[in-house]
């Protein structure tokens, strides 16, 4: 009996040293922060923030600057803080990891999805220029806007609206110059300052709105009949107050709201639920002056329909709340005590009434920025982790249950993934170096020499192709004989541009989709009999061609990169533990 029960501990103990907490911590040097994250369509998750990079040696050349300012000059770009973009797969690895330069970028505050699985980014620079880039999936530019005022201006959101386009949300300084169209509707020092873009990056149009005091704008959210409802905050007499507006599509005024019952009370976060209403995360303060929660639910016209203070021990702010299906609600932020702040996750009733609650992180500051709901309804939070050793903070995306506890992984799936990312690498080091192929940490490789792409229309391969695929499959096929009890399957995906003359969109689409499925097929055959003997009854059983159109083309500076989507790529995916 004991020895049995033994055994039992055992297989227990082994079974769950698997399950590892899912919390990713990318540390790097100097201050780092995640702002916003989002659920990529192939269920991996992406967060955005600000990463920093500073020249160590204040030589040029081999010469000494001869000023502080073309030392600073210097730092344009290559230097100082970054857009920073990274990409989680659902194993806890990191698939992208990418720091985009701005001059005089500041920080990165909100990220959304796009269509193409690419994404929009917004944020602002060090001299108050508000910035919006557009990304594909591989985090490469489609286009960067850099807009605003003559003044220094700030984003806090970016929404993303029905039509594709976005809605930058933030505050400007007042212009005081007659001749600056702004000067119309900027009423105090600052002002709620609103842009509209289309998905193409167009701006629509540019207005500010406030009171004669120091309003901005918070954050903003699209009603059903495609009105928004914009949150900000004014500051009046060292008091911080409530305001909503609503506006219609062209960014004119229905109704501007101030609530200034509290001492102080500053909105986070605004959301509209599936009942149509909206939700408000704010912050107010209690008798001790500490920071407490205030949810507030309320209609198109501004009726409150719940207002719920939820007392904690300590100050404590939800910084982002989103919504399940059943309509409960997770709100993400901090809690803090005299000697440290811990990051905080709660789960709230329809009602707004606290559930449950969970702190995350050590005896420094640790908190989160921001929470998506993930389609298994566990969500995602993206904030900051310092350890204990450091006063530097550093980019943190955990998972949670739907029960505000940490989510956990699969280590041993995850190290098998990074592992062969590594042995893939090394195995095609040379094509790499020479610019002919790119390999990702999601095990996904796509030829990036211009020799290897498809003529118009064409699934012949060219005598270019046929003989690189003749080395690429020598080195390919004994990669996957030695890890075929880890590998499920090679994906040779084939794809088109859009193109195709004199026809109808239906007609169009079907053949493109029959040109794609040719190409797989002509790259698989060939990757097929140009490997060695005794592999080629795995590959019969690995192998997989697929199709896809012109699905996932390439989009470079709001164009479509005809020539680089007429290609095939490939994707290794594992099985699962």
């Amino acid at each position: 009996m004991t020895r049995l029960l033994l055994l039992l501990l055992l297989f227990i103990s082994f079974s769950h040293a698997k399950e590892q907490p899912f919390s990713v911590i990318i540390e790097k040097p100097y201050n780092d922060a995640l702002f916003d994250v989002v659920e990529d369509y192939d269920r991996s998750i992406s967060a955005v923030g600000f990463s920093k990079n500073f020249q160590t040696k204040s030589t040029s050349q081999g010469g000494s600057y001869s000023n502080a300012f073309d030392y600073l000059e210097s730092l344009s770009k290559k230097h100082g803080a970054k857009i920073h973009l990274l990409k989680i797969d659902n194993k806890a690895q990191i698939e992208l990891n990418q720091a985009l330069a701005i001059s005089d970028f500041h920080e990165a505050i909100s990220i959304l999805k796009t269509p193409d699985n690419g994404y929009f980014i917004g944020g602002y620079t060090y001299d108050g220029s508000l910035i919006i880039e557009r990304l594909d999936s591989h985090a490469n530019r489609v286009f960067t806007k850099l807009f605003g005022t003559k003044n220094f201006d700030k984003m806090h959101r970016l929404l993303l609206l029905r039509d594709g386009g976005v809605l930058a949300v933030g505050s400007s300084f007042t212009s005081r110059d007659p001749n600056d169209p702004q000067f119309n509707t900027g009423l105090g020092l600052n002002d709620i300052f609103l842009t509209r873009l289309s998905a193409d990056g167009e701006m629509l149009w540019s207005k500010k709105y406030g009171s004669v005091y120091d309003d901005s704008g918070i954050d903003a959210a699209e009603s059903l009949d495609g009105t928004i409802i914009v949150a900000g905050s004014t500051l009046h007499d060292n008091s911080k107050s409530m305001t909503l507006m609503r506006i219609d599509e062209n960014g004119n005024k229905l109704w501007f709201k101030n609530y200034s019952d509290e001492l102080y009370q500053l909105p986070l976060r605004l959301i509209r639920v599936r009942d149509g209403n909206f939700i408000l995360s704010s912050i107010t303060k209690n008798e001790m002056n500490k920071e407490q929660i205030r949810l507030m639910k309320f209609d198109l016209y501004a009726n409150i329909l719940i207002d719920s203070k939820i007392e904690t021990t300590y100050a404590s702010a939800l910084k982002d709340i989103k919504e399940f299906s059943d309509s409960t609600l997770i709100g993400v932020g901090y809690v803090k005590d005299t000697y440290n702040t811990d990051a905080l996750a709660m789960i709230l009733s329809s009602e707004l009434d606290m559930l449950t609650q969970e702190h995350f992180g050590g005896e420094n500051y640790d908190a989160f920025n921001s929470v998506v709901i993930l389609h298994n309804s566990e969500a995602a939070a993206a904030g900051v982790n310092t350890s204990d050793t450091s006063q530097e903070s550093n980019m943190w995306i955990v998972k949670l249950r739907k029960d505000a506890t940490m989510a956990t992984y699969n280590k041993v799936a995850s190290q098998k993934a990074a592992s062969l990312y590594e042995e893939l690498r090394k195995l095609y080091a040379d094509e790499i170096a020479a610019n002919k192929l790119a390999i990702y940490e999601d095990l996904s490789i796509i030829f990036t020499d211009p020799a290897l792409y498809f003529q118009v229309g064409s699934y012949q391969l060219s005598d270019a192709q046929k003989s690189f695929l003749n080395s690429f499959s020598k080195k390919l096929a004994p990669f996957i004989a030695k890890y075929k009890d880890v590998i499920a399957a090679l994906e040779i995906n084939g794809h088109t541009s859009s193109e195709w003359a004199n026809t109808t969109f239906e007609e169009q689409y079907l053949k493109n989709e029959k040109l794609s499925m040719n190409r797989s097929y002509a790259v698989l055959s060939k990757l097929f009999l140009s490997a060695q003997k005794e592999y080629k009854v795995l590959l019969s059983e690995k192998i997989k061609g697929v199709g896809l159109g012109f699905s996932k083309k390439i989009i470079k500076d709001s164009n479509e990169d005809k020539e680089r989507s007429r290609r095939v790529t490939f994707k290794i995916t594992l099985h699962h533990p």
